[in-house]
C-alpha cells in the first residue's frame, strides 16, 4: 500500500478547514505555500506545506490577519502558536495530532498528549479531544484525504494511552460489591477503542472485570459463567452484528449464554439505536453513547 506523501488542494481544505478557493488566493497574494505542479498544472502539496497550512489555519481562526501571518517565518509561526497553547489547548492539540498522524510522528503525539495531561483529566482528554479527532479522521479516511495507514497508526497510539490509564487504575483497584463486568466485542468485530475506554471507566468506578477483547463468539461467553456469578456482560457495537437482526442476536445471547444462570447484557454504541428499547428483555440495557453508560455505572456504584 502506498502512503500519501503529497496532497491535493482539496485534501488541504479537508484537513485545515480553509476553503480551497481561499488557499489559492493566499498562495497568489502572499506566496504562502509552494506546491509542486503536475504536467497538467494541478497543485500537489508536500507534508511541509500541509504542516504550514494547519499552523496558519490555527492562527487565522484565533483572529490573526492572514497578511500578518504571511510575513512570519515558520519558526515565528511556531513560537506564536506555542504562546497561544495554554488558552487554546484543545484546538491546538487537534491540529498537532493531525500533524503527528500525517508525519507518522509518535514523539509529537506523545508530546501533545503530555501537554493535554497538564490541563485535563484522562476522561476529559478522551471526550474533548480523542473522540472529535477520531470522528474527523473517519471523515478524512472516507473522503480519501488520508490513507488507512494514517488511521491505523494514530488509532493504535490512542489505544496505547487508554491501556496505560487502565494499568494505572488497576493497582489501586478496590472491587465494589460482587458485581463483575465481562467485556467483549461481537464475533468479527475489531473496533475496540470504545470497549477499551469502557473498561477504563468500569475499573475506575471500582468494579471487577474480565476483559475478553475482540472477535468473541457468543457461545464462548458461557465459560465465564462457570467461574463467576452476578456478571454483567458488556459489549460495544460499531459494525457488528451485521448479518442478523439485533432481536436474533439478543435471543442468541439468552439461549447460548444464560442457559443455567441469569446474566445481564449491556450494549453501547451507535448501532444500539437500531434496537427498539421498549421491546428488549429486562436483562438487556442499551446505551447509545459512552456518557450514558458512565452515568449508569456511577448509579450502580452508589446502589
Amino acid at each position: 500500500m502506498n502512503v500519501k506523501t503529497h496532497f491535493s488542494i482539496k485534501d488541504l481544505e479537508n484537513l485545515s478547514g480553509i476553503k480551497a478557493h481561499t488557499i489559492r488566493i493566499w498562495e497568489k497574494r502572499y506566496n504562502l505555500l509552494d506546491p509542486n505542479r503536475t504536467k497538467t498544472n494541478i497543485r500537489k502539496y508536500d507534508i511541509d506545506n500541509l504542516k504550514k497550512i494547519l499552523n496558519v489555519a490555527f492562527l487565522y481562526n484565533e483572529g490573526y490577519k492572514i497578511s500578518k501571518i504571511a510575513d512570519l517565518e515558520s519558526s515565528q509561526i511556531t513560537e506564536l502558536i506555542n504562546n497561544q497553547t495554554e488558552n487554546k489547548q484543545k484546538n491546538f492539540s487537534l491540529n498537532s495530532f493531525k500533524t503527528a498522524m500525517l508525519s507518522f510522528d509518535s514523539s509529537l503525539f506523545s508530546k501533545t498528549y503530555n501537554e493535554l495531561e497538564q490541563h485535563y483529566s484522562f476522561r476529559d482528554i478522551f471526550f474533548k479531544v480523542f473522540i472529535p479527532f477520531l470522528t474527523e479522521i473517519g471523515v478524512l479516511w472516507q473522503t480519501g484525504t488520508i490513507d488507512p495507514a494514517h488511521e491505523h497508526f494514530v488509532s493504535e497510539l490512542i489505544k496505547q494511552k487508554i491501556i496505560l490509564n487502565i494499568e494505572q487504575v488497576q493497582p489501586n483497584h478496590t472491587p465494589q460489591k460482587d458485581v463483575l463486568f465481562s467485556l467483549f466485542l461481537p464475533y468479527k468485530e475489531i473496533h475496540d477503542i470504545g470497549l477499551l475506554y469502557a473498561h477504563y471507566e468500569v475499573l475506575n468506578a471500582g468494579f471487577k472485570t474480565i476483559y475478553l477483547g475482540a472477535n468473541i463468539p457468543l457461545e464462548s461467553l458461557k465459560y465465564v459463567l462457570r467461574h463467576h456469578d452476578n456478571i454483567i456482560f458488556l459489549s460495544y457495537l460499531t459494525i457488528k452484528p451485521e448479518k442478523q437482526t439485533f432481536d436474533a442476536y439478543i435471543q442468541s445471547f439468552t439461549e447460548n449464554v444464560c442457559t443455567h444462570k441469569s446474566c445481564d447484557l449491556w450494549l453501547i454504541g451507535n448501532k444500539t439505536e437500531e434496537i427498539q428499547s421498549d421491546k428488549t428483555p429486562s436483562h438487556i440495557k442499551l446505551f447509545p453513547s459512552l456518557k450514558e453508560f458512565i452515568l449508569e455505572v456511577e448509579k450502580l456504584k452508589k446502589s
